[in-house]
């Protein structure tokens, strides 16, 4: 295993981006103006960079990475951000996001894991 953190709040806004199918997650000591829009989560140590063909579960959900930008992995490392876009496709428009493919859009939950499995 590569990551795993807890999920500890759910900003108001952060479920209406999945509509737009995305997330944006954050360590729980995230910027007060950012938390409203964000997934927050433990503060965990990232192992290894993500990398297409690495996976991530929401809980029992699990996704698989087609793309990571350029900046993904220093954001997710240093502040536990990133954008998860579920679209599936391979290459990303912005440089914090990492793409994900999967059967449908995540159920997110105070207290569920966010794990990301590298392969």
């Amino acid at each position: 295993m590569s990551y795993k953190a807890t999920v500890t709040g759910i900003g108001e806004m952060a479920v209406h981006l999945l509509e737009g199918r995305m997330l944006i997650v954050f360590n729980e000591n995230a910027p007060e103006e950012l938390k409203d829009y964000s997934i927050l989560h433990t503060i965990e140590n990232l192992e290894d960079d993500v990398v297409p063909g690495d996976t991530i579960a929401f809980g029992d959900q699990v996704y698989s990475v087609t793309a990571v930008g350029d900046e993904a992995n220093f954001t997710l490392r240093s502040m536990g951000h990133c954008t998860l876009c579920f679209n599936g496709a391979t290459a990303t428009e912005l440089p914090g996001q990492i793409e994900l493919a999967g059967d449908a859009m995540p159920t997110i939950d105070v207290g569920m894991s966010i794990e990301i499995l590298h392969h």
